[in-house]
Parts: C-alpha cells; sequence; structure tokens
C-alpha cells in the first residue's frame, strides 16, 4: 500500500515544501512540535531508514543538514534536534525540530497549530535560507 508520503511526493497531497534532491523531499510537518519542524523523506519508499540502498540514504542525510542549517538560520532555536522514529507512518523519515532545550524534542508534547499562510510563510522562510 502507497504510504501518506509516497502521494506527497507524487504531488497527489499537497505539503509545504522546504527542499528536495534527486532521492528526497523535506518539507513541513503538519503536526509540528515547533515552528519550522520539517521531515525529510527518501523518496524511495522504505520503512527502515537502514534498509535505503547507500546513495539513497547519503542524499536523504545530505538534504538533512541543509535544511536542518536552513532552519537553524531562520527560526529561533539553539539547535535542530533529529529523530527517526517511524512509527506513525511506514515509510523512513527523519523529523529536524529546532529546539531550546531537550524538552522540545518530546513527541508526547502538544502540537503547534498553524494556518495554511502561516505554514506556507514558515516554509518559504526555510527554502529562501536555503538557496542563499
Amino acid at each position: 500500500m502507497t504510504s501518506i508520503f509516497t502521494k506527497i511526493i507524487q504531488g497527489d497531497i499537497p505539503c509545504h515544501r522546504v527542499a528536495e534532491n534527486d532521492k528526497a523531499i523535506a518539507f513541513l510537518d503538519i503536526r509540528p512540535l515547533a515552528r519550522g519542524h520539517c521531515l525529510v523523506v527518501p523518496k524511495r519508499e522504505v520503512d527502515k531508514l537502514f534498509d535505503l540502498p547507500e546513495a539513497d540514504y547519503l542524499a536523504l542525510w545530505s538534504l538533512c543538514k541543509q535544511v536542518a542549517q536552513a532552519v537553524e538560520t531562520c527560526m529561533p532555536c539553539n539547535r535542530v534536534g533529529v529523530a527517526v522514529l517511524g512509527f506513525e507512518v511506514p515509510h523512513a523519515h527523519v523529523h529536524l525540530v529546532p529546539m531550546r532545550s531537550e524538552e522540545d524534542l518530546n513527541f508526547s508534547n502538544p502540537k503547534m497549530v498553524f494556518t495554511q499562510e502561516e505554514f506556507a510563510a514558515i516554509a518559504s522562510k526555510i527554502a529562501q535560507a536555503i538557496t542563499h
């Protein structure tokens, strides 16, 4: 069965894209822990991150680095936390979460809510930080 992330990658479901390369895509999490919380997802649908072929794995982490650096420059935070969980969607993905403290990377914390306009503005700000 096709994952929700594959549907996003194929353009069947909209997202607030911030960046992509030939092997991975980065977009805002729709249930963010913080303003600027991104997901980086391989375009190849695999359930477990370490099952990715080497080229896909390296391209995924390369995009993670670009996005994390952009998030850190344009979102108020002390660092960008990284989490790989994968229980909620059976398609490997990396969470990049702007953090001020370790508690900010607790997935039981309440999720933030933004309007579509706010999501679009956040995505644009991160995307612009990547290209500059």
